[in-house]
């Protein structure tokens, strides 16, 4: 098995290898599973796609586009600070830390993804027990403790990034699903 930046050495590098036509797809297909995932849900704690994730759009938040639940949350994060929320507006997000983009303050208490029924988690890669592979930074390590334990809490990632196995550690958070533009929600390993 690689060890964890290995894998995201080579994951990383086939994401930016991927055709554009191939990220679209991806991305509208990506698009309509969450749509469906959101369809009851009043709070969804999501994030905006950036780079070569999946879902990243350089023109538009389509991941979010078409949601009708009543709020979404996006994650601030912060160097050596708990990750915050806010409320996405449409429109209205602004240039934050590590490339990403975030809505503008008032920012919500790291305690307020407890209020997301559904949590939209970005990943390098999940294993089918639940072990994901994010950037490094621990931000949703951190973070998922603090979520409803009934929500599901979903990686995204493509098809290909759904592994039989991670390497783990144990300030690994599990999430209960994958989400893949292919297989659309998968369930994970039980939750702890």
């Amino acid at each position: 098995m690689l060890t964890k930046p290995a894998l995201r050495r080579r994951i990383l590098a086939a994401r930016r290898a991927l055709p554009a036509a191939v990220r679209e797809h991806e991305t509208r297909s990506l698009q309509t599973h969450i749509a469906r995932l959101a369809a009851d849900v009043q709070t969804i704690a999501a994030y905006i796609p950036v780079g070569s994730e999946p879902g990243a759009d350089p023109y538009s938040v389509p991941l979010l586009d078409d949601l009708v639940c009543s709020r979404i949350l996006l994650p601030i994060a912060r160097a050596g600070q708990s990750m915050q929320w806010a409320v996405y507006r449409r429109g209205a997000l602004v240039s934050a830390p590590f490339g990403l983009q975030e809505p503008a303050p008032p920012w919500l208490a790291p305690e307020t993804i407890a209020q997301a029924e559904l949590v939209l988690i970005p990943a390098l890669a999940v294993a089918r027990d639940g072990t994901r592979l994010g950037r490094g930074a621990g931000f949703y390590d951190r973070a998922l403790h603090l979520a409803d334990p009934s929500a599901p809490l979903v990686a995204v990632v493509r098809d290909d990034e759904l592994l039989d196995a991670i390497p783990a550690e144990p300030h690994d958070v599990p999430v209960t699903h994958a989400l893949t533009p292919g297989a659309g929600l998968t369930p994970l390993g039980e939750r702890e």
